[in-house]
């Protein structure tokens, strides 16, 4: 293998641009030609392809986002779609090609390697809802922009002596609500994973005010089954505390990368463009235990989420 090319694909997530850097520079020092295709799949199929250079690179490790661009496609969906992509990088002369992105992204991948395709994942997702991986790229920093967020919202909702739910990104996985209120010192987290009546919500608000609580911070994943708007109509009828909802929205997936996302996201690069080289593909790169592990793409794909319930139980202990 001589020419790889590298794409991200769904929605951008902090930790990206250090992935992509890692890919380009990496496969450079092994002799391959890295092309980097703008827009995702979306932008491989519209032949938006450039070969990129070890400056093409340079500077990049500590912006959010993606450089390259990112998309959401419909017509990759279609057998039509990824044969057109297939064709193009054919024209193009690659013959790998290092997927950076969710789940939807690596089930993109998934199907090119089944039409015999050579390809490499990368999990880039702050969600953390890849189940074959304990961690992805993106996630480390999403949770702390949270913690900053609960840490200024406490302060006025203390002032005001209210309750504040803050709704944070996580559609089907409630790990950034999860994470971020335990380590925030949330009073309840709301999570798809797990249904709480929204009474006992009420009701444990009630006995935290009556210990001598001056606030009450609630941290609600997108995917819980009521709204933030709901919940504080309901909880500010039934408690009788002003009660303010804040969404956190598109604020999670900027800011530069911590550490931790830097740190992974230059690993798993490196790692693909190794595997590329090596001629091992249909592979996606993963974290288990704190090192990064390569899986069976296929494989990784159809592994059952598990939810941390013993954690979940703890934020209660804690917040008591």
């Amino acid at each position: 293998m001589k020419k790889i090319g590298v794409l991200t694909s769904g929605g951008d997530a902090p930790g990206m641009n250090a992935a992509i850097r890692a890919v380009v520079r990496k496969g450079i020092d092994l002799g391959l030609e890295v092309y980097g295709i703008q827009r995702g799949f979306e932008g491989l199929m519209e032949g938006e392809i450039e070969k990129m250079t070890l400056g093409s690179v340079a500077d990049i490790l500590q912006r959010g986002g993606t450089m390259l661009k990112t998309a959401r496609s419909e017509r990759f969906l279609t057998v039509e779609g990824r044969e057109k992509a297939i064709s193009v990088l054919s024209t193009f002369g690659i013959e790998g090609l290092v997927v950076i992105g969710g789940n939807g992204s690596l089930r993109g991948a998934r199907d090119l390697a089944r039409m015999g395709f050579p390809v490499v994942g990368i999990p880039g997702t702050i969600d953390n809802d890849l189940n074959y991986t304990d961690y992805t790229i993106g996630f480390d920093t999403a949770v702390n922009t949270v913690l900053d967020a609960i840490t200024k919202v406490r302060d006025t909702s203390s002032s005001h002596e209210r309750i504040t739910i803050i709704e944070v990104m996580g559609r089907h996985c409630g790990d950034i609500a999860l994470y971020a209120g335990l380590t925030g010192g949330a009073e309840v987290v709301l999570i798809p994973e797990k249904e709480v009546n929204p009474n006992d919500v009420a009701k444990k608000v009630i006995q935290d005010f009556n210990k001598g609580k001056l606030h009450s911070i609630i941290i609600m994943a997108e995917g819980y089954s009521m709204s933030p708007f709901e919940l504080a109509e309901f909880l500010e009828e039934r408690t009788g505390k002003e009660t303010r909802p804040v969404v956190l929205s598109y604020l999670q997936r900027g800011g530069s990368p911590t550490m931790k996302d830097r740190l992974v996201a230059s690993l798993a690069g490196a790692k693909a463009a190794s595997l590329l080289k090596d001629d091992s593909y249909g592979k996606t790169i993963g974290v288990e235990n704190g090192a990064i592990v390569v899986c069976d793409l296929e494989e990784a794909l159809e592994m059952d989420r598990t939810f941390d319930e013993e954690m979940f139980d703890l934020i209660d202990v804690l917040s008591k």
